[in-house]
């Protein structure tokens, strides 16, 4: 029988040793900032105010006697949570007298019981940040910053020019005028000249069917017969302001990039383009409606020094929003599992007591990862080596699972890409094919000599 005392030295010599050092004071010079929409809430430490908790307004001047006040009391690092837009203002003027800003995720904040006033949340964020234990979220360079505003507005505005459409169907089935059923696309060649006609008061059928495009879903006489409706006025004038707002959204769309192109054109390059020029278009390729009216592809290649649209899945939109929303610069992502998992497009895996809880992907709202998840599909017919893996990927896993994967893949590519500098060689299906055949090989040998057996290829004729 085991004596109590063998067995208390062993439960003692199994618990894992504690480093207290990892909890000292890290940032001295601290102070934590609870960010609002009408006030800001300030911490630092009691040894340097005997006021330690002040709060400030959010007007321009109120941040600046804030950053003032900071300076002061010999604060040097500050952290805020990144909570909606309101962190913004704060950070830039923070940012101008050379305090070191750190900005954390406010779902970290958010969740802690009992900590619900904004004086003991600064106070709260004070001592973690002191401890070191907030994670310090990716902020971008000013240059990256202009890029993705533009972007981004460019973006909200397509959104909104497509949400106009089915305002504009509305109003077609109000007047029992059911054109949707017989044009697929009221935005396109036959609906631009149809619905002109109509706020310009033509009402001959005959003319309708002559403006359809041959090869339609619809027959000129079913269009002839679509005509006849309710034409009350209120309804033509909702008809006409919505025609009126959606001919605009291109025009502000084209401002947009007008802008963003200055912009570009006023940063470096890094490649001579007439000793190293751009490459031809990769087959298969091809502009959609939503693709810039310039030489976007030069310009993501004159930066960065890579041509990213060489990649299969990608075209020069998912690759604008990606060099918009991360830039050319991977300096505060370490590795690609960092980056990647910044992107949200990993598995958590929570672990408790050795097993394995959730492998679920966190829920990150990020436009570049969401660029590469609409890249993934795109790799079900391409014939070449991301396509057969992507392919194999959706037979095993499931096209949902398979898009995470695939989006993740392709994140890892284009990390490697920029920090080596390399352009994107498509290696082929047949490559892949072999490379999976081997891998299958291998695994049969090892699991046969598990078994005792020894695996023989046979002759061949």
């Amino acid at each position: 029988m085991r004596s109590k005392k063998s067995a208390g030295r062993r439960k003692e010599s199994a618990q894992p040793k504690v480093d207290w050092k990892a909890l000292e004071i890290v940032p001295p010079d601290a102070a934590g900032i609870d960010v609002g929409s009408s006030e800001h809430g300030v911490a630092v430490s009691p040894e340097r105010d005997p006021e330690p908790v002040r709060c400030f307004g959010c007007y321009t001047a109120d941040v600046r006697e804030m950053a003032r006040w900071l300076l002061e009391k010999g604060v040097r690092s500050v952290v805020l949570p990144s909570r909606g837009v309101y962190w913004r203002p704060g950070w830039e003027v923070l940012e101008q007298p050379g305090l070191e800003v750190f900005l954390v995720n406010a779902r970290h904040t958010q969740n802690v019981p009992g900590r619900q006033s904004d004086v003991e949340e600064c106070q709260w964020l004070l001592k973690l940040h002191r401890l070191g234990l907030w994670n310090h979220s990716f902020q971008p360079t000013d240059e990256i910053r202009v890029a993705r505003s533009l972007w981004r507005q460019r973006g909200n505005l397509g959104a909104e020019a497509s949400s106009a459409i089915p305002r504009i169907q509305k109003t077609w089935i109000e007047r029992n005028v059911p054109l949707s059923r017989v044009l697929s696309d009221l935005s396109g060649v036959s609906g631009r000249k149809i619905i002109p006609a109509i706020l310009e008061g033509e009402r001959d059928p005959g003319a309708w069917a002559a403006w359809v495009e041959p090869g339609g879903k619809a027959t000129r006489e079913d269009i002839a017969q679509s005509w006849e409706g309710n034409w009350r006025q209120e309804l033509l004038f909702v008809l006409r302001q919505e025609v009126e707002l959606y001919r605009t959204y291109p025009e502000k769309i084209y401002d947009c990039d007008l802008e963003l192109r200055e912009h570009r054109e006023s940063i470096g390059s890094k490649v001579d383009l007439p000793a190293q020029p751009l490459g031809p278009q990769p087959k298969g390729k091809k502009s959609g409606r939503n693709t810039p009216p310039f030489d976007w592809r030069t310009e993501l290649y004159r930066i960065p020094g890579m041509d990213w649209a060489q990649g299969n899945g990608i075209e020069v939109v998912p690759a604008q929003t990606v060099r918009a929303e991360c830039g050319a610069d991977r300096s505060a992502f370490p590795s690609q599992k960092q980056f990647t998992s910044g992107l949200g497009l990993v598995p958590t895996h929570e672990q408790s007591g050795g097993k394995i809880l959730n492998r679920r992907t966190r829920q990150v709202v990020n436009r570049a990862a969401t660029a590469f998840r609409t890249a993934a599909p795109t790799l079900v017919r391409s014939p070449s080596y991301l396509g057969a893996q992507y392919r194999r990927l959706r037979t095993r896993l499931g096209a949902p699972k398979a898009i995470t994967a695939m989006a993740r893949k392709l994140a890892c590519l284009f990390y490697r890409l920029i920090q080596h500098g390399q352009q994107y060689v498509d290696k082929g299906m047949e490559y892949y094919e072999a490379r999976y055949r081997e891998q299958q090989i291998r695994s049969l040998m090892k699991r046969a000599l598990k078994l005792g057996f020894q695996l023989v290829a046979p002759e061949t004729a």
